[in-house]
């Protein structure tokens, strides 16, 4: 039976991240993906890491992350675009937000730069001036392309550490055993591994589905849309806008956050989740979202697998009162990610298996300094 210091299962981006830093570390490490290619929210979201929207910890891990991409993309290209994030403000509420996040950030040294109405269009020409009243900026944030990112990542681990990846591997059992713990295929072919780790995502039912039921695990459906290219158009970065500013933890925590009012017109899309975020991929096309339904985990099949047209047209409506450019949709999509009221779940089944999954929507923006972190503790106990 094949032998590693950790088999780690799930190849998203909590997974393969945990990969990296294990092998860095100089760990033999087994990364199982049950798919021919990970197809859950690790390539489903905008491709953005925007640490800037976060609280406490997960804001310092994914000021940690942006530090992870910037050095793993110095040695291969993960498709990192170091092009900065905006939030618009687009009323003297979300203006006054931004204001008090600008100043708490200028307090802990993390850069960030009040625009304008005017320099947000001069920066931004497709705004529409009527919507714009400022912004706040954050030069070191970043973009990746989510379907690319994973696959190259996935690639450097291989390459550089000797992360053994084998994809297509379903997963039935982990059993603990004297030497560590016992991994077995849908083929019933096994390994073994001092540790194991499942970062499954939202898939509660294949592994310790009795655990997974009591750990209050929330799924999240996201429709997004994708828009053709527009010739001409240039929109560096992430673009983020007044919704966003309603929705963020981290403006959640500014002093005059509980004073906020909500105009009648917003009722619909606050009922749907619905904030109104664009990012334009290296092909030109526009990514736009995104909405949020909830079911519990174990209920996830309710929310279904279509997209609901009238929250598309709720979102693309939105949209156009804050850019000028037609968005010609060219697809739409749901994704699904997990999440829990405790920020994230850690569970041990043992000493030699852990589960760590609901990290919710942070995964791309702080999964690379978290899973830095989670391994140096775990490794004291490898």
């Amino acid at each position: 039976m094949p032998s590693y210091d950790l088999i780690i299962i799930g190849a998203g981006a909590l997974g393969t991240f945990h990969a990296y830093h294990a092998a860095k570390a100089g760990k033999r490490v087994l990364l199982l993906e049950k798919d021919q290619y990970p197809i859950g929210a690790t390539v489903r979201n905008f491709g953005q890491v925007v640490p800037s929207g976060l609280a406490g910890r997960w804001f310092e891990h994914g000021r940690r992350s942006l530090e992870i991409y910037r050095d793993i993309q110095q040695e291969t290209d993960l498709t990192v675009r170091q092009n900065g994030t905006v939030y618009l403000a687009s009323d003297a509420d979300e203006w006054t937000l931004a204001n008090e996040l600008h100043d708490r950030y200028q307090r802990i040294g993390y850069t960030s730069e009040l625009l304008t109405k005017a320099q947000c269009l001069n920066r931004y020409p497709s705004l529409k001036p009527d919507y714009v009243m400022g912004g706040i900026f954050f030069p070191q944030e970043m973009s990746v392309e989510p379907e690319q990112m994973i696959h190259r990542l996935i690639a450097f681990v291989q390459q550089k550490y000797g992360v053994h990846y084998r994809p297509g591997s379903v997963v039935i059992d982990v059993q603990a055993n004297a030497g560590g713990a016992a991994v077995t295929l849908s083929n019933r072919q096994q390994f073994q591994a001092a540790q194991v780790l499942i970062c499954s995502g939202h898939e509660v039912r294949l592994l310790f589905p009795d655990v997974l039921a009591e750990a209050d695990l929330v799924v999240s459906k996201l429709q997004m849309l994708l828009a053709e290219p527009v010739a001409g158009l240039n929109l560096p970065g992430n673009i983020l806008t007044g919704l966003t500013i309603r929705r963020y933890e981290a403006f959640q925590e500014c002093p005059s956050y509980a004073g906020m009012h909500y105009p009648d017109r917003l009722a619909e899309l606050k009922k749907w989740g619905i904030h109104i975020l664009f990012k334009q991929a290296v092909d030109g096309s526009i990514i736009v979202g995104d909405s949020h339904e909830y079911a519990e985990a174990t209920q996830a099949e309710d929310l279904g697998y279509y997209t609901q047209d009238f929250i598309n047209e709720l979102m693309l409506a939105e949209a156009k009162r804050i850019v000028a450019f037609p968005l010609l949709i060219r697809k739409t999509w749901a994704g699904f990610y997990s999440q829990t009221k405790a920020e994230i779940f850690e569970h041990d089944i043992d000493t030699t298996i852990r589960i760590v999954t609901g990290i919710g929507g942070k995964g791309m923006s702080s999964g690379a300094g978290y899973a830095e972190e989670s391994i140096r503790q775990w490794l004291v106990d490898m």
